[in-house]
């Protein structure tokens, strides 16, 4: 991955960000200093975020924080852009969904259920949320549930090594499925295809936007990350460490 120069970024007409661990702290609210920053942003740009995350968890920890300001320019991609939801007349309104089928679902379900015997995962005696979360176009697992606390999210797998393993075997069970880690504790399972680099082509797509005219931004961009297959798409990307770097990086393009 290039530096991309800060005079090229502040001429993109869309700067797309990763949620999780870019925007915020993972499933937790976006922070006021961070809303005020995104805020500013889109008084210069157009602005998508993109996440693994659904609508239903946009709404927990991004759109609160974004009652105000020039909303219009702003777009939200969530399940890897399997959805859509653009800001229109006071409210969001969604563009498109593409939904995992009753059938597709069972069989990534059973997966779970398979690979967990394999690998020896025994269920939390604590579970924060649904373990195995169904996010409509997309299913997600969670090591202690997908609102269970970030320090005990953090401290399981740091290093994505037991996440890795569990994709490896998931992968022999539904290989006609995208698996990635996600999050901090998360495994993402998508229909063949539906990937962040999908939400990018949809971006061109409904935004009217080419893709040398965009900017990624994530924290996620290792191979088995799901910020990776942007990477594929030429559009250039900007990693971030976290919620901080992003802060930065957006300070830095808005000049404050």
């Amino acid at each position: 991955m290039k530096n991309i120069p800060l005079p090229i970024v502040r001429k993109k007409k869309l700067v797309i960000f990763d949620l999780d661990k870019t925007l915020a702290e993972s499933k937790q609210p976006m922070d006021d200093e961070m809303a005020k920053l995104v805020r500013g942003l889109l008084d210069h740009t157009k602005v998508a975020v993109i996440s693994g995350g659904s609508f239903k968890q946009f709404q927990v920890q991004f759109v609160p924080k974004l009652t105000s300001g020039n909303l219009g320019q702003l777009s939200l991609f969530p399940t890897c852009g399997s959805a859509f939801y653009r800001f229109e007349d006071g409210e969001w309104h969604n563009v498109y969904t593409e939904l995992l089928s009753p059938e597709e679902k069972a069989r990534i379900f059973r997966a779970f259920e398979d690979m967990f015997l394999e690998v020896g995962f025994f269920r939390p005696e604590k579970i924060y949320g649904e373990l195995i979360e169904d996010r409509s176009a997309q299913v997600t697992f969670g090591a202690y549930g997908s609102t269970a606390p970030l320090a005990l999210k953090e401290a399981w797998d740091p290093d994505r090594h037991k996440r890795l393993k569990m994709i490896d075997v998931l992968k022999r069970f539904i290989p006609d499925f995208e698996i990635r880690t996600g999050g901090t504790t998360s495994i993402d399972v998508t229909r063949k295809g539906i990937d962040k680099a999908h939400g990018i082509h949809q971006m061109v797509k409904h935004l009217g936007i080419a893709k040398e005219d965009m900017v990624f931004v994530g924290d996620d961009l290792e191979e088995e990350g799901n910020d990776f297959p942007v990477i594929a798409t030429g559009v250039d990307v900007i990693p971030v460490e976290n919620v901080e770097h992003t802060k930065k990086l957006i300070r830095s393009i808005i000049q404050i």
